[in-house]
């Protein structure tokens, strides 16, 4: 692949005449190439199969929709990229898309990784859990699910099932009793050794079995196990695999779209209504309908669906194998080229199909109806909020709606494990992708200092927003900032970003003060050098205001939560230099805990396996403070 970027055009050339410039230079050869605004924006990211043809049409004076034309009006430079063929151009284009988000170009939104089943081999008692990530463990994963919602509903009916454990191998190596879970019929209990290796393991290859799509085989070798059991009069074994029996009955009863023959594939829907559209998706797996999600991809009014879907999908596999089939509600645009470059990044044939009659259409039509009813829920959720925000402006006199607005909060526990949450709302409503935690740095803050630790958040994010101002990228500046406190909280707001050379008119600040005896419906509104006011106990903007508040309040202890979680989790023995996770292991199995290490002898530590007399020395003093 080789780069070929043209210089800067002078600034007072633009669109048709950057445009007819780049020509000369151009290679009839396949490639991307990217529009750019006079300030730097990214307007457009397109491919071609020979970019100086493609490109020329662009030089043609009228027959442009309005959207075309004013993006080649604004076009004040471009720059392209040579590739081997036309599919390397399309791969290459939908990873462009997806980091630049140009403003023309059709963009997969809320784009984030979808959870995995793993079944861990990697011990001798495998573990069941729900996955996220680069598959470095060793062992089955299953999926991509739709939800984690999916995945907790699966995971739970496969432990009734299989008996398998979810804890964490720590846990695991701890127990000296079944816990709760055992007691409960959710695990076979193989820490213990209630269960033997060999017939864990046979559990484990049958929930396998069952997440490949072989319920019905296994299910009837249930039934014939249950049959031989009660015959030999073992009606407590019987009984357990009755229920088992049930289970995989419940889950698979659960599985509402099933074609007869589809094994794998994912369909996508899409439906079109004043000037946006809804992708809805289907995923089936081993002949099981794993979830549905549906998908608002942001693109400029009068977009077709042939097009939409065409951008969609290359950006939604960028990242992620696609399965061997693919059914859509519409062909999308150059389809055999689409399907073509799927199948070079999965190593594999992958097919794109309109299906027209049987089984596959009628599963088509159902998505396309979910996708309509999505797209009308959307619509109605959006009028509403674009309502809200125009009262929320003449509430607080602000000359536009908000498009931006960021609501901030703290969390600690007497000043331990403190943590500053954003969270980020907008016309679209709650904007989770924009969602930030801030961990707290200072170490020279007494503990449980509030103004303290709002001084450092809004420190650290508006650095950060200024800088990306000044390189051009005003889109996360936000219209309007709220902070859950009083008048303390926002005076020492006020002050940081005057630190930062921010004058009061750069953002608008609102703090929101609860009400006496912390009454939601009295709270108290704060603006710089402006009196306290009150909003109306029944108005819709006060309801809005408090929501807000209320899920930054439980985004910061969420966030809070976690750190704490882990420092829980973390182990002293990690600070000693020489263990690591073998020896911890070895450790932590011979004394019990890291408070049982701490306890023992010098001689004792000295006879764990891997652990040397210098080591065994070094782990003493640590917790005896003679190292």
């Amino acid at each position: 692949m080789d780069s070929q970027t043209t210089s800067p055009s002078l600034p007072a050339r633009s669109g048709v005449d950057v445009i007819k410039d780049n020509l000369k230079r151009l290679p009839g050869k396949p490639g991307v190439y990217r529009m750019y605004a006079s300030d730097g924006e990214v307007l457009y990211v397109g491919k071609a199969k020979n970019l100086k043809n493609r490109v020329s049409s662009y030089a043609k004076m009228g027959g442009h929709t309005q959207r075309i034309a004013m993006m080649i009006a604004l076009t004040a430079s471009m720059e392209f990229v040579v590739t081997e063929s036309e599919t390397e151009a399309l791969l290459l284009e939908a990873s462009l898309i997806k980091s630049l988000k140009p403003r023309f170009n059709v963009l997969l939104r809320d784009d984030k990784s979808f959870p995995y089943i793993l079944i861990r081999r990697d011990h001798d008692a495998p573990q069941i859990l729900k996955y996220r990530g680069a598959k470095h463990d060793r062992g089955d994963y299953f999926g991509p699910f739709a939800s984690a919602g999916a995945v907790k509903r699966t995971l739970d009916t496969l432990q009734k099932a299989f008996l398998l454990r979810t804890c964490e191998d720590t846990f695991y190596e701890n127990r000296s009793r079944p816990c709760m879970l055992h007691q409960i019929k959710r695990c076979a209990a193989p820490c213990v050794g209630l269960v033997s290796e060999e017939e864990y393991t046979r559990l484990a290859d049958q929930a396998a079995d069952f997440l490949r799509g072989r319920a019905t085989d296994l299910q009837a070798e249930l039934a014939e196990e249950m049959e031989a059991a009660s015959e030999a009069m073992d009606f407590e074994t019987a009984a357990k695999l009755r229920d088992r029996i049930r289970a995989l009955a419940h889950v698979r009863a659960s599985q509402d779209i099933n074609p007869d023959g589809l094994e794998e594939a994912d369909i996508f829907a899409i439906a079109e209504e004043g000037g946006q559209s809804c992708v809805q998706v289907f995923f089936i797996r081993a002949g099981q309908n794993w979830g549905a999600n549906a998908y608002y991809p942001r693109h400029e009014r009068g977009a077709e669906a042939e097009e939409i879907l065409a951008a969609f999908i290359a950006q939604f596999y960028e990242k992620r194998p696609p399965p061997r089939l693919i059914l859509t509600s519409h062909s999308p645009e150059q389809s055999d080229l689409l399907s073509e470059a799927l199948g070079l990044s999965a190593g594999r044939k992958v097919e794109i199909r309109t299906p027209e009659r049987g089984s596959k259409r009628e599963l088509m039509l159902q998505a396309s109806r979910n996708a309509r009813e999505a797209l009308a829920r959307k619509l109605a959720e959006g009028a509403s909020q674009v309502r809200l925000l125009k009262d929320l402006a003449k509430a607080l006199d602000l000359e536009e709606p908000p498009q931006r607005i960021e609501i901030y909060d703290n969390s600690h526990i007497q000043g331990s494990n403190p943590v500053g949450g954003m969270v980020v709302a907008g016309p679209d409503g709650l904007m989770k992708n924009q969602y930030r935690k801030f961990n707290i740095k200072d170490k020279d803050l007494e503990p449980g200092d509030d103004y303290g630790m709002m001084r450092e958040v809004m420190r650290r994010r508006f650095t950060r927003a200024l800088k990306e101002r000044e390189d051009g990228d005003g889109s996360n500046w936000p219209d309007l900032v709220l902070i859950d406190g009083g008048l303390g909280q926002l005076n020492a707001v006020i002050e940081t970003l005057a630190e930062l050379d921010m004058s009061p008119t750069d953002v608008t600040l609102v703090s929101i003060a609860k009400g006496p005896d912390r009454n939601a419906g009295r709270e108290k509104f704060f603006r710089p050098n402006a009196a306290p006011f009150m909003l109306p106990g029944n108005s819709p903007v006060l309801y809005y205001l408090q929501r807000l508040r209320d899920e930054a309040h439980r985004w910061a202890i969420g966030s809070h939560r976690a750190r704490r979680s882990a420092d829980i989790k973390r182990s002293p023995l990690d600070e000693i230099d020489g263990i690591g996770p073998a020896r911890k292991k070895a450790l932590l199995h011979r004394f019990g805990s890291a408070k049982g290490v701490a306890k023992a002898k010098l001689t004792d530590i000295a006879s764990v396996d891997g652990v040397n007399q210098a080591l065994a020395e070094r782990i003493y003093g640590f917790f005896h403070n003679d190292a």
